[in-house]
């Protein structure tokens, strides 16, 4: 097991092809054989909060890089010449994120957005918990969120739209993906949308017993790049995404508390065992079709996700 190396995940959105979700539900049944995500150890715990902590404030543009993030967050140590709002929404963003597995026992209403905008930007901003109170833009998007006056009719319509689609069922990465760019769409706070909306999109996924995702800076095209194609109306780019981060985030916890299956492999070593070269399989991670993550330049996948794709994807 790896447990202190973090693996970032790149992503290409070079064709239509994604990861087959009966691969990310086999992974994710051997995930849940092995632990609960109300007993999830301690350690790991906090290393992935870290991570998303890191990730989503850095895509924002906080000065805190990914090793001193672990070093407040896990060492409880401080770090010297960073802005003090980067700190604090450092430490505020990872206790949020760490209190979702409570939160995952009730619906997701419109007071569980107003804590966590006041949790994550408490003593930060003035508005904290508060819907905007004022006309915003987003640089570059193709659309404008609707004006201050009609946030809170648009968050309610969000909220009993939410919650219909998941009584009738609507597929996980499906649903995620509409409640995410729909949040995003109508931008109810001032400031903080993104980190919230990502918090949330992560409690539509514990809720759900998935794990968590993490969006890093190196998705941040990708990332707006497929909420924008979902703004347009095409929410398959954000689901295809959605779905590759899950299947990196389910191997590298697999990693760590799974079998000797569950082992990150390089794919040169995987070629050597299976009929596939590695360039082949180079190809299948850009594409999405096979889980894996890179550590550095290097993609790994498991043995187990190679069983996975050589059964389902394989025989195609």
């Amino acid at each position: 097991m790896t447990p202190q190396v973090i693996y970032t995940y790149r992503l290409y959105m070079i064709n239509s092809d994604i990861l087959d979700t009966v691969i990310l539900e086999a992974l994710r049944s051997k995930l849940l054989e092995r632990m609960d995500f109300n007993t999830l150890p301690g350690s790991i715990w906090k290393r992935c909060a870290a991570l998303n902590t890191w990730g989503t404030n850095a895509i924002e543009g906080s000065t805190i890089t990914h090793a001193e993030a672990e070093k407040i967050l896990l060492e409880g140590r401080s770090v010297a010449g960073k802005p003090i709002k980067d700190v604090m929404e450092t430490i505020h963003h990872e206790r949020a994120f760490r209190g979702l597995l409570e939160r995952r026992k009730k619906e997701i209403s419109l007071v569980t957005i107003l804590e966590l905008h006041e949790e994550v930007f408490r003593a930060i901003l003035s508005d904290a918990g508060q819907w905007r109170r004022i006309n915003v833009r987003i640089s570059g998007a193709s659309f404008t969120p609707p004006r201050q006056e009609k946030v809170l009719n648009e968050m309610e319509a969000w909220v009993k739209d939410n919650r219909q689609c998941d009584v009738e069922g609507m597929d996980t990465f499906e649903l995620g993906a509409r409640m995410h760019f729909g949040f995003e769409r109508i931008h109810p706070f001032s400031d903080g949308n993104g980190r919230i909306g990502r918090l949330l999109l992560n409690l539509h996924f514990i809720r759900r017993n998935w794990p968590f995702v993490h969006v890093l800076p190196r998705h941040r095209d990708e990332y707006l790049e497929s909420l924008d194609a979902a703004f347009g109306g095409d929410p398959t780019l954000l689901v295809n995404l959605l779905k590759m981060l899950m299947g990196a985030s389910l191997l590298d916890l697999l990693d760590q508390v799974g079998t000797q299956e569950d082992t990150l492999i390089s794919l040169k070593e995987a070629a050597r065992s299976y009929p596939y070269s590695e360039k082949y399989l180079a190809l299948r991670c850009k594409q999405g079709e096979l889980p894996a993550l890179t550590s550095g330049r290097e993609w790994r996948t498991s043995r187990r996700a190679m069983e996975l794709y050589g059964d389902i994807i394989g025989r195609k």
